[in-house]
């Protein structure tokens, strides 16, 4: 199995087009032609990873976070992304990041944080915005079902919990060809006026090139008419962050002490306490702040993420109980998932677990 036939297994977990506009993900480092040997899954790509693929026979690392995020004009070894590239270059190891890709999936990082919780009737909190299209196209009533069909196998018409969805509406077409035409109905220069079905289905946006793949093939007519249009939709199954319910209410002590031991946290940093039970709560795994307002109107009674500063945790406003527990902390079991997940699909090598521990935070 080379290096890349394991690309669409991981893209299966976490579709590239999932990701965030800013971030960098998919292969960083590496030749994907490579045979694998063995994958080693980790939260941060770090040079003692490297050593510890090297050690187990792992020529692919895939990781949570992206070792290279920003762009490197010098690999000199002078800090440690380069250290980190420069082993893996030398080691011919690969490294994957699967990161906001993972964080926008339903079932990716959040679904995790949520489940780690025992949160239950959990849904998106920001779901993912200018991702939905809109495919309008024109046939003959007996190509119809062939085209709707195609449409749908190449992913088209998903809405929700709903597959299948299409808006289909009668008409009148008219056309005429000119010398170059070859029409299937009708001749050249000839005035065609006929029953039509108008077929209008939504699609995510990466899956265009298929989709349109799928309708030249399937529509009987040589020149196929066609629209795509942006939709303003939000797209409810993806997106940042995620909002659910805990089974019982929780006081705000009891609730940040069952959230410290079940995320193994060693330390939490809330706001004020609102003296409200905690029953709604909304997560965002990693650096959240920019969601508290999101929480807010969610109607959330805490929300749990990383990274917060001094000022805002004034931004709770006596509305929800902010708490930061620690960033690696809120990812924890990302790579738990992603090697239960490769297990299932890959049984002909290796899938590790890392051992190294690559939180940088440490408390007294």
């Amino acid at each position: 199995m080379k290096i890349k036939e394991i690309f669409p297994i991981l893209e299966a977990m976490a579709p590239l087009a999932y990701a965030e506009d800013f971030d960098n993900v998919g292969l960083l480092v590496g030749n994907q032609e490579n045979e694998a040997t063995g994958v080693l899954v980790c939260h941060d790509a770090l040079e003692s990873v490297i050593d510890e693929a090297i050690t187990k026979n792992c020529n692919l690392v895939v990781c949570f976070h992206p070792i290279l995020f920003s762009g490197l004009k010098k690999i000199t070894g002078k800090n440690y992304v380069e250290r980190a590239i420069i082993k893996a270059i030398k080691n011919d190891i690969a490294i994957y990041a699967v990161h906001t890709a993972l964080d926008n999936h339903p079932e990716g990082v959040n679904k995790i944080f949520c489940d780690a919780l025992g949160l239950k009737n959990t849904k998106i909190l920001i779901p993912k915005e200018n991702f939905i299209r809109k495919l309008v196209t024109y046939t003959i009533p007996e190509n119809a079902e062939e085209v709707r069909n195609a449409l749908f196998n190449a992913g088209a018409g998903s809405i929700g919990n709903y597959d299948n969805c299409s808006f289909n509406s009668k008409g009148i077409g008219t056309y005429m060809g000119n010398e170059h035409s070859n029409p299937e109905i009708g001749e050249r220069f000839e005035f065609v006026q006929g029953d039509e079905i108008k077929i209008e289905v939504t699609f995510e946006k990466h899956l265009e090139s298929k989709i349109l793949k799928a309708l030249f093939q399937s529509h009987t007519y040589e020149e196929v008419a066609y629209e795509i249009y942006d939709l303003k939709n939000q797209h409810q199954n993806i997106g940042l962050g995620m909002i659910g319910e805990l089974e019982n209410p929780l006081n705000e002590k009891e609730f940040l002490g069952m959230v410290k031991e079940k995320m193994q946290s060693e330390g939490i940093r809330h706001s004020q306490f609102t003296q409200k039970s905690i029953q709604k709560v909304a997560v965002l795994g990693g650096a959240g702040s920019f969601a508290i307002k999101n929480a807010i109107q969610a109607g959330a009674d805490a929300f749990l993420t990383a990274d917060l500063k001094y000022h805002q945790f004034y931004e709770a406003e006596n509305q929800l109980l902010l708490a930061d527990i620690g960033h690696f902390e809120s990812e924890r079991y990302t790579k738990n998932y992603i090697v239960d997940f490769l297990r299932k699909k890959i049984l002909n090598f290796a899938i590790i677990f890392s051992e190294e521990n690559t939180n940088p935070v440490k408390y007294l």
